[in-house]
């Protein structure tokens, strides 16, 4: 009898034992997913970090140094491109993709700016240099990944322009058929005012000379 028990005992002993091991898989395995799932910021972070961590060689300083003249006229006709403003540098870093969502933004452009720029409004060519050195540091990215984006961009150029939207009130207002009279006359077809559709007072070639008969006018 005391052995029966005791095979009783054990049985129930090992019958409670792999139940819990059984949790304990299952637990694992349910949990195994959640590990996995990256949402899309994360990859993002990944990509980014994945570009910015490429070694890339420095391009070439004179293709460089002409871009920054180009950017640096880029809406001031009174520069001479051996100096750049911050807005004009901001403007060659979007156009490049340098400033963007995630990554180095227009505060951290300014904060370069203000160290190397010692208050001057404009930077020359090598302070410049310095400028994007400033930016790598602080925002641990390879300068010449920078350098690189910015040669290859292209030149100066606008990315976006005011779009006109035709709405049903300016279709209604520009519509032709609905005017009458000398009112249709001053618009063409597609609703746009004709050139020279200003009245004027007919002239019939007669002008009033000083001592003319007064009866005859």
């Amino acid at each position: 009898n005391e052995e029966d028990l005791t095979d009783e005992v054990k049985g129930s002993n090992y019958t409670d034992e792999k139940e819990g091991n059984e949790e304990v898989v299952e637990g694992t395995e349910k949990e195994k997913p959640k590990e996995g799932r990256k949402n899309k910021c994360e990859i993002a972070e990944t990509l980014d970090s994945q570009e910015e961590s490429e070694v890339v060689p420095e391009p070439d300083k004179a293709q460089l140094k002409s871009q920054f003249q180009l950017f640096s006229k880029f809406g001031d006709k009174s520069s001479d491109g051996s100096t750049i403003k911050l807005s004009q540098s901001d403007k060659w870093f979007k156009q490049a993709g340098v400033i963007k969502q995630r990554g180095i933004s227009s505060t951290d452009t300014l904060i370069a700016f203000s160290k190397v720029s010692k208050k001057a409004p404009n930077l020359t060519f090598p302070v410049w240099c310095k400028f994007l050195g400033e930016i790598s540091t602080a925002k641990k990215v390879d300068v010449n990944t920078i350098k690189t984006k910015l040669v290859q961009c292209g030149a100066p150029g606008i990315t976006g322009g005011t779009k006109i939207t035709k709405s049903a009130a300016l279709r209604r207002l520009t519509d032709t058929k609905k005017y009458g009279g000398a009112q249709r006359q001053r618009f063409d077809s597609p609703g746009k005012g004709k050139e020279g559709s200003v009245d004027s007072k007919p002239d019939d070639g007669k002008k009033n000379k000083k001592g003319a008969d007064p009866k005859k006018r």
